[in-house]
């Protein structure tokens, strides 16, 4: 049987900001009907063409990895989910456009999961803002995603993406706004999509083959406690 090769991306955000819907439009291209909380980490395959179109084109598997809970969690926590953050290919930053909180947090989200094997001391400045220079020579691509663009009040609209902007700027990283509730944000030829399929192209292959098998969407679901998926 024929194989190909992975590459794993991590899905960080607050809870509450739709990385499940999220995850779900991305890989299965529907609505998901029940969102449900994340607990530890679940996983979600995508299949995406590299330089589609061009002599290189190449077929992959993307692993999504949505990992669940907060960057208040206790120190045991995030520890535990330090163990997801190993050989990552790229990291979608998720929130939430109508809570200002959750796209501050994307800071901390980032610089744990690129500094799952030290703690991130020295960051915070005294301001509570944080050290750009962390992410200006960070090597693994980000990419940017606002969830709920529809519920942005109309008179609000322009202040909040000249916010977000800045915050993707901040990253060095592209930046779509959706809403998980309507396919047609991620429209094939759309701005969107073109900006989706950049990132993942962009994506740092590791080439370790997997077997392709038929009709595989299942969700792998993890759990701190035990650390086992089924």
């Amino acid at each position: 049987m024929a194989s190909l090769d992975r590459v794993k991306v991590l899905v960080l955000g607050d809870s509450g900001v739709g990385k499940s819907s999220l995850v779900h439009l991305l890989c299965q291209n529907q609505v998901l009907g029940n969102p449900s909380w994340t607990v530890g980490c679940s996983v979600d395959v995508r299949v995406h063409d590299y330089k589609e179109g061009t002599p290189e084109e190449k077929t992959y598997y993307i692993e999504l990895w949505d990992v669940g809970g907060s960057v208040g969690s206790a120190s045991s926590v995030k520890s535990t989910r330090a163990v997801f953050y190993h050989s990552v290919n790229g990291i979608i930053l998720v929130h939430d456009l109508t809570n200002k909180k959750s796209s501050q947090n994307l800071y901390r989200w980032t610089l744990e999961a690129l500094n799952k094997d030290s703690s991130p001391t020295g960051v915070i400045v005294t301001n509570g803002d944080y050290d750009r220079e962390q992410f200006a020579e960070n090597p693994v691509p980000l990419l940017m995603i606002g969830t709920k663009f529809d519920q942005i009040p109309e008179n609000k609209r322009n202040e909040v993406l000249t916010r977000t902007a800045f915050l993707s700027e901040d990253f060095n990283a592209e930046e779509i706004n959706l809403d998980c509730t309507n396919p047609r944000y991620l429209a094939a030829g759309s701005s969107n999509a073109v900006k989706l399929s950049r990132f993942f192209d962009k994506v740092k292959w590791y080439h370790f083959p997997v077997n392709i098998i038929t009709g595989f969407t299942d969700r792998k679901r993890f759990n701190f406690k035990s650390l086992h998926y089924d």
